[in-house]
């Protein structure tokens, strides 16, 4: 280990080393960003304000978007700033400190989720129990347990990486420090580390969330083909169709990158882009736009506004 020279930095390779791109790259970026922070919070403010909404999917939903919007500003304001600037740095411990809050918003949005898929559940296949069932302390628990199962693995894997030792290249290839891609800079051997990440991940999602999931929408599935009314049956999907939509976008992307070993291509960077941050400005619109609810809260609420104002 005297031989090797340690560094204290970390330089992204970013999205792109042309300056016109770049520039190109922190407009748009930006604008998603503004419509990422501006879509939810006033998610979270209708859900609030309008009485009509103080049910358990709302409630899950008002904890998505909280939890969207800190999953997007683990990153983003990093990647705004390292467009407009020549180097792309940031220090080993702000690296670190990055890569933990950003696998725990990882961790507790996926248990969130799998939560919601149970709530469509109950209100699907247990329609006039479903206030009794997904009673409020209940609710509470699971989005608790849910911010406290992404601590705990973001924790575990975070602790670990304090083992390892970089030195030699100090580029990164990608744009914000997610653990896969810190790996191949240690000079010490990461297959433990990379042992603990696959195996943390891939038993968080695939003995936890993921059955939970495939278990209600299994349940939801049968209920629905057991109504007799084409209306009906339309009526009981539309109420998990946002849902369903969203998880198919998160797992797909962060499944195949979490699982599949890294190699630092732009696939890599595109797909992490997907689920850190285009799902987070998505979730916002597929739950407004495919919500007869939410569309007639937000009306609402802009009029009362527009009233109080005139």
């Amino acid at each position: 280990m005297n031989n090797f020279s340690f560094f204290t930095e970390f330089i992204f390779l970013g999205l792109s080393a042309a300056p016109h791109i770049q520039a190109l790259l922190f407009v748009l970026f930006l604008g998603i960003y503004l419509l990422t922070l501006m879509g939810n919070l006033v998610m979270i403010l209708v859900i609030r304000w309008d009485s009509h909404l103080h049910i358990p999917m709302y409630f899950f939903l008002g904890h998505l978007s909280f939890l969207d919007i800190c999953f997007s500003s683990v990153t983003m304001p990093q990647m705004l700033q390292n467009f407009l600037s020549q180097k792309k740095s940031i220090s080993v411990w702000g690296c670190i400190t990055q890569s933990f809050f950003f696998l725990l918003s990882g961790c507790a949005e996926a248990s969130l989720l799998s939560a919601m898929a149970y709530d469509r559940y109950a209100a699907v296949c247990h329609p006039l129990l479903y206030t009794v069932v997904m009673n409020r302390p209940l609710c509470t628990t699971m989005v608790r347990v849910a911010w406290v199962i992404g601590f705990l693995n973001s924790l575990v894997n975070n602790l670990f990486i304090h083992k390892l030792y970089f030195c030699g290249s100090n580029i990164i290839s990608h744009f914000c420090c997610e653990l896969p891609s810190l790996f191949p800079l240690s000079c010490t051997d990461p297959t433990a580390n990379e042992f603990l990440l696959s195996g943390s991940v891939s038993a968080f999602l695939g003995l936890l969330t993921l059955p939970l999931i495939l278990f209600s929408y299994s349940r939801i599935i049968s209920a629905i083909l057991n109504i007799r009314s084409s209306e009906g049956q339309g009526k009981a999907f539309s109420t998990c169709s946002s849902h369903l939509t969203v998880v198919l976008l998160f797992y797909g992307t962060a499944l195949f990158r979490y699982i599949s070993p890294a190699s630092g291509s732009a696939l890599e960077r595109v797909v992490s882009i997907q689920y850190s941050v285009i799902t987070s400005l998505l979730n916002p619109l597929i739950y407004s736009l495919k919500n007869q609810e939410v569309k007639a809260a937000l009306q609402r609420m802009l009029r009362q506004q527009t009233c109080a104002t005139g």
